[in-house]
């Protein structure tokens, strides 16, 4: 693929992983450079190898694509014949090093996120109060009770425990949180040689393998804009490419808000990774298109989907990968009105960002 340069890579090199590892681990991070290219990712991986020497006499790149399909990485069962990646291969792909990363929640659906809130919930927490009519019994701190049975009534004469010496133990409440990850997929991702479209794919595999495994009840929907938006699955993402497209800004925003509209919990938020301003529209089946500076019209009705999340209390934050200073105003000016956060990352340090930014839950407090 053009607009890729490898000068200042150097592939890692785990001394404490075997070559099959370490050669697993790069080829992993072509495929999906490549768009989940096998090929293509491979020819990549022999001439790195060339150049640093990865493989050794005993194990070439020949025994290490015959491991691979061994191993359930790779399969050639398809109409053409092509060397394919599996969902083996796929699930390792998403998998990262994981911090926790969600914030403090309201009161919703019972999930996997703590909040500040107490009450029947799913894990027993610390706090102590009086015992109330429709508590469970299993909730009752024994100790607790006895002792204030002893303070109100004595040790003298027959034992006595009432209601009112009763002491339950509270329940943390957990709660579910829907969120939308919006991918810009115009052309300006992979221009002037620097690949920003990567950064974005591994930043949803790896919030989409934390929900998996960690907040199982929680949803992550992903979409993609250009021209148009749409919805793409956690599995197809290995495979997203950039199109010749310009941003349709408005289009992403409606389509994650109708995804939001269909969650039934009152956690919600959208993340937005962009490199630059909106420049399409759809008017009927037309296409309104500038992509010279700021176009007042395209920026109204950005606007105005700002506003219609924030009545909706649908923050949006905004990833923006570019620092060009009208690029600024757009960002801050849709920020304000959506009343979200916005930053402008670098590619290194995207993921770091979004993880944080999700745990602190600095956008909003929910």
């Amino acid at each position: 693929m053009k607009g890729f340069r490898f000068t200042q890579y150097v592939p890692p090199n785990d001394p404490e992983k075997n070559t099959f590892e370490n050669l697993l681990n790069i080829f992993l991070q072509l495929v999906t450079m490549t768009g989940g290219d096998v090929a293509e990712a491979l020819s990549w991986l022999t001439n790195l190898d060339k150049r640093y020497n990865m493989t050794n006499p005993n194990y070439g790149i020949g025994d290490f694509i015959d491991d691979l399909k061994s191993k359930g990485y790779l399969t050639e069962e398809n109409q053409k014949g092509e060397f394919k990646i599996t969902g083996k291969a796929e699930q390792n792909i998403r998998k990262n090093a994981l911090e926790e990363i969600f914030g403090k929640l309201k009161r919703g659906k019972s999930g996997q996120h703590k909040t500040a809130h107490s009450g029947t919930g799913d894990e027993r927490g610390t706090d102590r109060r009086a015992f109330e009519f429709g508590d469970n019994l299993d909730q009752i701190a024994l100790t607790d009770s006895l002792r204030n049975a002893q303070a109100n009534h004595g040790l003298s004469g027959d034992y006595l425990l009432t209601e009112d010496d009763l002491e339950v133990i509270e329940n943390e409440v957990r709660s579910q949180t829907s969120t939308v990850l919006m991918i810009d997929i115009s052309h300006s991702m992979i221009l002037y040689g620097e690949d920003r479209i990567t950064p974005a794919k591994k930043v949803a595999m790896a919030l989409a393998e934390l929900i998996k495994t960690r907040y199982p009840k929680d949803t992550l929907d992903v979409i993609v804009f250009g021209n148009d938006a749409w919805q793409i699955e956690i599995k197809d993402l290995p495979y997203l490419q950039v199109g010749p497209y310009h941003t349709n800004t408005v289009a992403g925003l409606e389509l994650a808000m109708d995804l939001l509209r269909r969650r039934k919990n009152p956690n919600k938020q959208i993340f937005m990774i962009t490199d630059g301003k909106p420049t399409c529209l759809k008017v009927g089946i037309k296409y309104y298109k500038n992509a010279f500076g700021i176009d007042s019209k395209i920026l109204a009705e950005t606007l105005k989907l700002a506003a219609q999340c924030r009545k909706l209390k649908i923050p949006v934050t905004t990833f923006m990968i570019a620092s060009d200073p009208y690029l600024k105003e757009f960002v801050k000016e849709f920020t304000k009105v959506n009343n979200g956060n916005a930053y402008y990352s670098s590619l290194k340090g995207l993921g770091d960002l979004i993880f944080e930014d999700y745990r602190r839950n600095r956008t909003k407090r929910f």
